[in-house]
């Protein structure tokens, strides 16, 4: 069902993993579909997904823009606006994982993981909100770590993504007036390039899952595009774990 057919969604990091199963999803449902990629070299992966989807009639565009830029994030949100419309659909799903003693964390490595995982997100909803539809939805990626760190070393990262979640939520009451939701889907375990299921650190995932194997990136852009849809339009400020059970 192609229920998002006149939309405009924005992904960040859209290039691969998680990011690629939304961008082909969204797009899948009826969405033309603008999306980010960090360096030169996920421009041949981006510039393939583009034909992808284009080949299938959507309008489609990747942008590089690193996400520890503000101005290159902001300017990809606008770039988006001018060519494809306002965004009815802003997915902010880059990020980084700087994993460690807090010891051997410097001031550096704080800053870094804050300014892509919390402040990206927060200039990527100030610049497309001013001209997004009401109705609109913003779906921020965040992690099973945000509300358990299980396991020692995660403290920026989970610290992150804890913050991203008191940030949808005061955005759920500042736009909820304009129809606008928003929304974190917390991911635990996927198969991705960067987590494989078959990697050094997966038995040991895995064992403390309710669901004993980790997920696919589908079904984290099947959570977001349930959000994106309208049976999605009554949720807001929530946090929604698609963690097969790490935090159950």
């Amino acid at each position: 069902m192609q229920n998002l057919t006149g939309k405009v969604a924005f992904v960040t990091g859209g290039s691969r993993g998680i990011g690629a199963a939304i961008v082909r999803r969204l797009a899948a449902d009826g969405a033309d579909v603008a999306f980010t990629y960090v360096s030169a070299s996920s421009a041949a992966a981006a510039q393939a997904l583009v034909q992808e989807l284009t080949g299938q009639g959507r309008r489609a565009r990747a942008i590089q823009a690193d996400s520890a830029d503000a101005d290159a994030v902001r300017r990809a949100v606008e770039d988006t606006i001018r060519e494809l419309g306002p965004v009815d659909v802003l997915v902010n799903n880059a990020g980084i994982f700087l994993a460690g003693p807090i010891g051997d964390a410097s001031l550096e490595d704080y800053e870094r993981t804050m300014d892509i995982n919390v402040r990206a997100p927060f200039v990527a909803i100030r610049a497309a909100q001013a001209s997004m539809p009401d109705g609109g939805r913003i779906i921020n990626i965040g992690s099973c770590l945000a509300g358990r760190a299980g396991r020692a070393g995660v403290a920026l990262y989970a610290a992150s993504k804890s913050a991203l979640v008191g940030l949808t939520q005061g955005l759920a009451r500042d736009l909820g007036a304009r129809g606008i939701t928003a929304n974190v889907v917390h991911p635990g375990p996927i198969d991705t390039d960067m987590n494989p299921a078959d990697g050094d650190r997966a038995a040991s995932l895995v064992a403390v899952l309710s669901l004993p194997h980790y997920g696919e990136s589908r079904d984290i852009a099947g959570m977001v595009a349930f959000l994106a849809g309208p049976d999605g339009r009554y949720v807001t400020g929530a946090s929604l774990a698609v963690d097969g059970g790490y935090a159950a």
